[in-house]
């Protein structure tokens, strides 16, 4: 456990590292934990064993805490995300950073990248993308902001990823259940056909039967093998 930010006012920020056998330069991820933006902790990873399995295979990973929405409302977030790469690079001798998120986490993951981030490649799994263009129930987004996104449409545009589409895009890979019923799988796949459209460099895998957290897909292990090959394919 290490503290990367204090903030004053709130509770010290923390993220554990991860890191694989072996002495020298390594790609380094900050994986980011999903939750709604409101629940969940840098050790709640689809699946648990996630940031060991990363180690095991080559990557540092700094699993990072960020503050809840009950906590902090948007941007603040976004700062941590930020604030959590900047120690990383600070602190570890990285041949490459990239981000990996699950839902709410992906969501940050996705806007410290396009909003003018300097990261070398974003793994999505599950994300919302677009706050305006939820149905139904919109509590979580309306914690996150504040106030509802129809009520307040410029923030939640400045909350949203896909806002900030651009050519010069660090490669991404969204991946996304079909049947998932929490977070639609068009909130994936419009922003991958904006990147395309953008001319940015995009993956899109839409896992067939799954929800969200993948429950129901019928191999997680070979989510996480694709995305472990998308970030090695990255140099």
């Amino acid at each position: 456990m290490t503290v990367y930010r204090e903030v004053l006012g709130f509770r010290p920020l923390e993220l554990d590292l991860h890191r694989p056998p072996g002495d020298g330069s390594f790609p380094a991820i900050v994986y980011l934990h999903g939750g709604g933006w409101r629940r969940g902790s840098r050790r709640t990873t689809i699946p648990a064993s996630l940031c060991s399995t990363l180690a095991s295979r080559g990557f540092v990973v700094a699993a990072a805490d960020y503050r809840l929405s009950g906590e902090a409302q948007f941007p603040a977030q976004l700062d941590d995300v930020r604030a959590a790469v900047a120690w990383l690079r600070s602190e570890v001798d990285c041949s490459r950073t990239f981000l990996w998120g699950e839902s709410a986490g992906a969501h940050l993951a996705l806007l410290a990248a396009l909003d003018g981030g300097d990261v070398d490649g974003v793994v999505a799994w599950y994300p919302p993308t677009d706050l305006l263009g939820l149905d139904g129930d919109v509590s979580r987004e309306t914690e996150l902001l504040g106030v509802a996104p129809c009520d307040n449409p410029a923030l939640a545009r400045q909350a949203s990823p896909l806002s900030f589409v651009r050519a010069d895009a660090p490669p991404i890979l969204l991946m996304h259940g079909d049947a998932d019923d929490m977070v639609p799988p068009t909130q994936s796949s419009q922003l991958a056909s904006a990147l395309r459209d953008a001319g940015a460099p995009v993956e899109l895998d839409l896992v067939p039967g799954a929800r969200h957290m993948w429950v129901d897909a019928p191999d997680v292990g070979a989510i996480v093998d694709r995305s472990v090959e998308f970030l090695r394919g990255l140099g």
